[in-house]
């Protein structure tokens, strides 16, 4: 995949800098806007919802608390914002060190790639999956609830969240209940 101003109309939000540098790295012509932290501050709300009556915005953040809680604040900003993640594992640094955390920052170029390929979209609750159907799959309590979350997460590419959250994130991109145990079941038997 190249992506090219002409092929690639859509605008990335990203936490920082060196964000930036790694996606333009593989990407020339890409553009970011950055929000410098998790704390976004309100203008770049106002620029990305701006921004968004004429161009795609695509939301890229770090596979932790403070990418998650930068996704969610854009999407309140920006409902239509495409959501692209990366897993904790593409997101860790290949160094360890002063410096080196979590982020979109160390992913490979094939896993920006798959990442801003595989999109997905805020739609109205279509998912028909409910709390007892979840939490019967094992995936809001138990022993290995958390480690189950995050497989399924990197199996249907929508990250991971606590129990809450990651149901809500199952209704809000319509996962259907089929979807969602096939997923549980290629978890299991790995």
């Amino acid at each position: 995949m190249v992506l090219t101003k002409k092929q690639f109309n859509a605008v990335v939000v990203v936490e920082g800098k060196d964000d930036t540098i790694r996606l333009k790295q593989f990407f020339p012509g890409i553009e970011t806007i950055e929000t410098n932290g998790s704390d976004v501050p309100p203008v770049v709300l106002t620029e990305l919802k701006e921004l968004s009556k004429k161009r795609e915005i695509i939301v890229l953040t770090d596979p932790d608390l403070n990418g998650e809680r930068i996704r969610r604040l854009v999407t309140e900003a920006v409902p239509s914002a495409k959501q692209a993640f990366i897993t904790r594992k593409e997101g860790d640094p290949h160094k360890k060190g002063k410096g080196n955390s979590l982020g979109v920052e160390h992913a490979s170029k094939q896993a920006l790639v798959r990442a801003l390929s595989d999109l997905h979209e805020q739609q109205a609750p279509s998912s028909d999956i409910s709390k007892q159907a979840y939490q019967k799959l094992g995936l809001s309590s138990g022993p290995n609830s958390r480690k189950l979350r995050e497989q399924v997460g990197i199996s249907l590419r929508i990250g991971y969240g606590n129990a809450k959250q990651f149901y809500n994130r199952l209704c809000t991109f319509g996962i259907t209940l089929k979807q969602l145990e096939q997923a549980v079941k290629e978890a299991k038997n790995e």
